[in-house]
């Protein structure tokens, strides 16, 4: 079977943000085909010692609703036996179902294949290192029949995590709450449920360097939070070292916030006032016979100083240019390998 490529038809890419998506009759007709009313999304990046208890607690958890679910695992070009395990799962359990990436994309476009893939009314996002207690689901769902349509999950506790990563972490919400006119709530991650007409919505929203929670915000729609106490990593190691977390935070300050590109607009009015001062202080010195300014070092560390921060402001601009760069392209999302337990494998949905 030939890799299915993630596209974006022209007249979705063109249609008005208050026209209707016309996929979205026929994304709900096969939903209700395969009467899902729950779609979990997993991403999955070698996590093979802990799938069977991650199966175990959201096996439970979901019979417990009492509402047909799935659940969709987005193997992300894991290199353990990850996928084989999933594989094992379906043949026991037709309601796992998995997308295989050919290659690593990352968690971000994992899960928005995910979204692109499910079927259900109500759809949770969870990642499957157990931190996130499956459990949560099924308060998520009564907050969803109630009328919200993102409930998203506020971290009131996190265990096992260094006071470094915690400080980063609420520096990270608190900034990105103060440069960005989106309203993103402080300590969540991407453990949320949202309805299908949020779903749908964020389903149009295809660019490239992705920050989900982020996304789910913008969108809008009626949103609360439920706090909870997230635990410890069930096993293995975090797939989001610091590397990682910086590139998430510069993905998610250049998707939602100018402010880093008027900083440099700022900072050179200041240094123009500076220098003007400078000046202005300079010449009268020399005219009253001060040799404070005489020689090279004064002149060679304001070179310096203001060489640094233009190098500086650059990198930021170069950031910018660099996300319009990978848009421009508008090569696709992600490619998928296989698909195992969606009805049509060899067309997949079209966002």
């Amino acid at each position: 079977m030939s890799p299915q490529i993630e596209t974006v038809p022209p007249e979705t890419a063109q249609r008005p943000p208050d026209a209707p998506d016309p996929s979205a009759d026929a994304a709900a007709k096969q939903a209700a085909d395969q009467g899902s009313v729950i779609s979990v999304i997993v991403p999955i990046y070698n996590e093979e010692e802990v799938i069977p208890e991650l199966y175990r607690r959201m096996v439970a958890v979901l019979d417990g609703i009492g509402q047909p679910w799935e659940l969709v695992c987005v193997n992300d070009g894991s290199r353990d036996q990850s996928l084989s395990m999933l594989l094992d799962l379906r043949e026991q359990d037709a309601r796992v179902k998995i997308i295989n990436f050919s290659r690593n994309f990352g968690h971000q476009i994992a899960i928005t294949a995910g979204m692109d893939y499910a079927l259900g009314d109500a759809i949770a996002i969870i990642d499957a290192d157990l931190q996130d207690p499956p459990e949560l689901i099924g308060d998520m769902f009564e907050k969803w029949r109630e009328g919200y349509e993102v409930v998203y999950a506020v971290r009131a506790h996190r265990r096992g995590e260094s006071r470094f990563k915690l400080w980063t972490a609420s520096a990270f919400y608190r900034l990105l709450r103060r440069i960005t006119d989106v309203e993103i709530p402080v300590n969540t991650g991407d453990f949320r449920l949202i309805d299908r007409q949020v779903l749908l919505t964020m389903r149009r929203l295809r660019e490239k360097h992705r920050f989900m929670r982020g996304l789910s915000s913008w969108v809008g729609f009626r949103q609360t939070g439920i706090e909870y106490q997230r635990a410890e990593r069930f096993a293995g190691d975090t797939k989001y070292p610091l590397s990682k977390m910086l590139r998430l935070t510069l993905d998610a300050i250049t998707s939602f916030s100018y402010i880093p590109l008027r900083l440099s607009t700022y900072f050179g009015f200041f240094l123009a006032f500076v220098s003007l001062l400078g000046i202005v202080v300079t010449t009268v010195l020399r005219l009253s016979g001060n040799n404070a300014f005489f020689g090279q070092a004064s002149t060679l560390v304001a070179v310096l100083f203001l060489g640094g921060i233009q190098l500086i402001f650059l990198g930021i601009i170069g950031e910018y240019l660099a996300r319009i760069y990978d848009d421009v392209k508008a090569r696709p999302l992600y490619v998928v390998s296989k698909v195992y337990g969606f009805s049509d494998p060899d067309d997949p949905p079209q966002p």
